[in-house]
């Protein structure tokens, strides 16, 4: 079960533009820099495990494939198929952590003390839902890039406060998919701008220095909290019994 503390009203909440959901995301993420990059090491062990345990060699299928003359079968590369599936259940598994972040953010935002076992506050509430939501998402997603990559742009604004609504309103996975997408629907130009502009930031660390995504990639789910902010208002702390 969870409260409000009615007695909360300290926090900001940008304005509705793309500009000032910005800035509000880059202050937010001030506060929680270090959280994000845990959530980000714990990704990428994750991953480095699966890879281990599937036997999928990265290096040595890039190798086939410019050796191969364009011929090459990407499916066929020894342990991808079981590293995908293995790699989907996991990011799947691990979006609670991404949502325990946006938690954290709203702790920061309000002048709440932070602890580490926020991070893991996804798993204890709304789990189900977001595992769903996560899924529904990511069938989105795939859908969208698979008909030419491009889509995608077009269509990430429709997701983009699902996981804030899931955890702030304790909603389900249906129910934050759609209000998201109305939501979305009516301020189309500032969604989609916000999170392409999200997305590129997020993803700067790939650019100016691989290792730099731990840095920049968790971006993204602090402008999820401040477009929440911006369209919907400060949430105030929740306090989770125990």
């Amino acid at each position: 079960m969870s409260e409000f503390n009615e007695f909360d009203q300290q926090g900001s909440v940008p304005n509705r533009d793309t500009g000032s959901i910005i800035s509000h995301a880059f202050e937010m993420y001030k506060g929680v820099f270090g959280y994000g990059i845990v959530a980000m090491i714990i990704y990428l062990i994750g991953g480095t495990v699966i890879q281990m345990l599937t036997g999928f060699d990265s290096a040595s299928m890039v190798e086939e494939m410019k050796s191969s003359g364009g011929d090459f079968n990407y499916w066929s590369a020894p342990g991808l198929p079981l590293y995908m599936g293995a790699s989907s259940l996991f990011g799947l598994l691990l979006s609670p952590l991404y949502v325990g972040l946006i938690y954290m953010v709203n702790k920061y935002n309000t002048k709440n003390p932070i602890e580490f076992s926020d991070l893991f506050i996804g798993y204890r509430q709304n789990f189900v839902n977001i595992l769903i939501y996560s899924l529904l998402a990511w069938v989105i997603s795939s859908i969208a890039l698979a008909l030419c990559v491009l889509p995608i742009i077009f269509v990430y604004p429709f997701l983009l406060i699902g996981y804030p609504i899931l955890l702030f309103e304790n909603a389900s996975a249906t129910e934050a998919l759609s209000k998201s997408f109305n939501i979305a629907k009516e301020n189309y130009g500032t969604f989609l701008l916000t999170g392409f502009l999200g997305f590129l930031i997020s993803i700067a660390g790939v650019i100016l220095c691989g290792i730099g995504v731990i840095l920049t990639a968790p971006f993204i789910m602090i402008v999820m909290y401040s477009t929440y902010c911006a369209f919907l208002g400060k949430p105030r702390q929740i306090m989770f019994g125990k």
